[in-house]
């Protein structure tokens, strides 16, 4: 008999292939658009990116970007439609939900909306042997740097020792709420450092988050990170994730949200 809070419910399940920045922000709100018009179920989004992107936050200042690195090293620099600071997405898996407001697993505010997501992260987490936490921060501690995995925000999640593991970040609409977030598999993860005109110091990041590859001592493969999300997810939400793809009406909206906001620069330098 199960313990979860929550009755049993299918949502559908996109695992899908590494993108550019531009694709993958517009495939999330292309998602948010069929949820909030009830075309498609809530809906667990795995995706990877390729090239490497530098993505800053809906109202973060595009001047904190060193342009000429990026360019310079074919990172890809791309303005999400949710709040929070800069991360550099790369060797990652990167997760999404996106469901009506009403779903009881993100209804309520969005601290308790966090808090929910973060047993299923937790539980994927400990899925792969992780010693990791969920936590309330200081709500004084509240982050100012360019950086976002300088600080962990509510319910995010942080090694034993307190180092960030996974960045996440929420939006909502009247008819729908998405939430994403990125788990740093292997690599520097101070690299980003190299991409901001005001960067904190490469050993103050590193000692303030982690990859999983140092949490848990030894390589990590993004399927096997993969496996691990969907297992959690369905364990701590009592879901069946169900393999699914983009119906062709998110697939246009994608195309347009490509041209017409991701990747222009109207929308990517406009703070």
């Amino acid at each position: 008999m199960s313990t979860s809070p929550y009755p049993p419910a299918t949502w559908r399940l996109l695992i899908s292939p590494p993108s550019d920045g531009a694709t993958n922000m517009a495939t999330d709100e292309a998602i948010l658009r069929a949820v909030s018009a009830g075309q498609v179920p809530p809906t667990l989004r795995l995706y990877a990116w390729a090239p490497p992107c530098l993505s800053l936050g809906r109202g973060q200042s595009g001047a904190e970007v060193d342009r000429a690195a990026c360019t310079r090293d074919g990172v890809h620099v791309v303005r999400r439609p949710t709040g929070g600071r800069a991360i550099l997405h790369t060797d990652e898996l990167t997760y999404s939900v996106i469901a009506p407001p009403d779903e009881p697993r993100l209804s309520g505010d969005i601290l308790t909306s966090y808090q929910r997501l973060s047993r299923a992260l937790l539980a994927a987490l400990q899925h792969l042997s992780v010693d990791a936490e969920s936590r309330i921060t200081n709500r004084e501690s509240r982050n100012t740097n360019p950086v976002c995995f300088e600080v962990p925000s509510h319910y995010e999640l942080t090694t034993a020792d307190g180092l960030k593991l996974v960045g996440s970040a929420q939006m909502r609409t009247q008819d729908a709420v998405l939430q994403h977030g990125t788990l740093p598999l292997v690599g520097d993860i101070a690299r980003i450092c190299r991409y901001l005109t005001d960067a904190p110091a490469l050993d103050r990041v590193r000692t303030r988050a982690a990859t999983l590859e140092s949490a848990l001592g030894r390589p990590i493969a993004w399927e096997e990170t993969a496996e691990a999300m969907v297992a959690g997810f369905s364990q701590a939400l009592n879901l069946n994730l169900a393999y699914g793809e983009l119906r062709p009406e998110e697939r246009a909206w994608v195309v347009e949200l490509v041209e017409e906001k991701y990747a222009a620069e109207a929308w990517t330098w406009r703070v």
